[in-house]
């Protein structure tokens, strides 16, 4: 905390939006915590850099974004005489700068490698009920709308919804930093036509052609970026470097490893384990047991991973050794993807050649060959949809409104088939 005559009303240069004003000194108080202060540590877009050397950016720099565009939402929906009081805005702004505060190493890349069976949405929720305890109940308004118990539902929506002020920064943020032009949105003019009709966020129909070309932009993105065939190649290896340490911690293998990681790799913390079977409320304090496994996930970030993974290159043990080593140097496998799954003798005869190159045990081709699949939609049709408010009052779905969209496709999940394996595998050549 700081001295009581400091100024906490400040204004932060940021390189997407300008200035970025802190409105309210209790924000300035959630910045500067430890907790968040560690998003800092954390890229934004995981291992994305190994393919576009300028993503770079992290997790602090997209939350302070999210708040920014939120305190303009806010100041939009008060011109069109939409009620939000004081307390309500000071709480959404708490909302939205932690909503992502859960998030561990390397992001969504570690989603689940981390804490096997908990994501990163409850690992917030439970660093704002650890950050309430702290600033004695204050952030109990904004937990409520976090998690979209307060009556007021489209301030829950704008900080997770089809238009929520996540989405509306990470495009154009991803989009910035990686230099991918297609994913280029305007997040301003979008927020300057929302409203509000019956508790519901909706859009003004000046603003159509924006929203048809979020939607078309984050499709784009996801293929270009966030599916990328080199980044996923990436994620994979890192986390079969996770598994592989894991595995071996398990068979009581002697590993480098900081504190914080060796807590996690040593002594498996299931989602279970980490909240002790509890269900968390505002106004209840939390065991101790429970923050000392938020502790000590609060001590990790993307260094610890690096830092271990590079004392590993040289571990005794053959398949750690190949993958740390390959991240080191970024010596990324090979992605083959199709539309339908690959025949079985075809992964087949890539796993022998892999085992025989490499003088595998059957079990460990696993962290070098892999198939799996990914997908990808544009437009949740099973989340609320997305409303076009016209001068008359009617709103009409952007399924309907668009006459550019064919929301059937932008809403349909698109799955394909993966194949990983190393580059120098005589299947390459298949």
């Amino acid at each position: 905390m700081c001295p009581a005559n400091t100024n906490k009303k400040k204004i932060i240069n940021d390189p997407v939006y300008g200035f970025i004003n802190i409105s309210f000194e209790s924000l300035f108080d959630l910045i500067e915590h430890p907790y968040f202060q560690r998003l800092r540590r954390i890229k934004q877009l995981g291992l994305t850099n190994f393919v576009y050397p300028g993503a770079t950016h992290t997790r602090f720099q997209h939350a302070l974004g999210s708040l920014h565009l939120m305190s303009m939402a806010i100041q939009v929906l008060r011109s069109k005489e939409v009620e939000i009081t004081m307390d309500e805005e000071e709480a959404a702004l708490s909302a939205i700068l932690l909503h992502d505060i859960g998030h561990g190493p390397f992001s969504h890349a570690l989603e689940e490698s981390i804490v096997p069976g908990i994501n990163h949405e409850e690992l917030s929720l439970l660093f704002m009920h650890a950050l309430n305890m702290k600033f004695n109940g204050g952030l109990d308004l904004a937990i409520q709308i976090f998690t979209g118990r307060y009556p007021k539902q489209f301030l829950h929506q704008l900080i997770t919804g089809q238009l929520d002020m996540d989405r509306l920064d990470y495009l154009k943020r991803d989009s910035f930093f990686t230099g991918v032009t297609e994913g280029v949105i305007g997040s301003d003019r979008i927020v300057r036509m929302l409203n509000v009709v019956n508790d519901q966020l909706v859009v003004d129909h000046k603003g159509i052609y924006s929203i048809e070309k979020f939607l078309i932009a984050r499709r784009l993105m996801y293929w270009q970026v966030y599916l990328h065939k080199a980044v996923l190649s990436s994620e994979l290896l890192l986390e079969n470097i996770l598994k592989r340490a894991r595995e071996l911690a398990g068979q009581g293998e002697e590993l480098f490893c900081t504190p914080s990681l060796h807590y996690f790799l040593f002594q498996p913390v299931s989602g279970t384990d980490f909240f002790g079977g509890q269900k968390l409320e505002s106004n209840t304090k939390i065991p101790a047991n429970i923050i000392n496994n938020l502790e000590k996930f609060a001590g990790l970030d993307d260094s610890d991973i690096m830092a271990s993974a590079k004392v590993w290159t040289d571990h005794p043990d053959q398949v750690l050794s190949i993958l740390c080593t390959k991240l080191k140097n970024r010596e990324l496998s090979r992605i083959e993807i199709r539309d339908e799954p690959f025949p079985d003798e075809y992964i087949t005869a890539i796993k022998q050649s892999v085992k025989q190159q490499h003088r595998l045990r059957n079990e460990d081709i696993k962290y070098l060959v892999h198939a799996g699949t990914i997908s990808n939609n544009a437009y949740s049709s099973e989340d609320e949809q997305i409303q076009i408010l016209y001068h008359d009052g009617n709103l009409k779905d952007i399924s309907t409104a668009s006459d550019m969209l064919d929301i059937a496709v932008l809403s349909k999940t698109v799955r394909k088939y993966f194949l990983y394996y190393p580059k120098d595998a005589l299947g390459s050549s298949i």
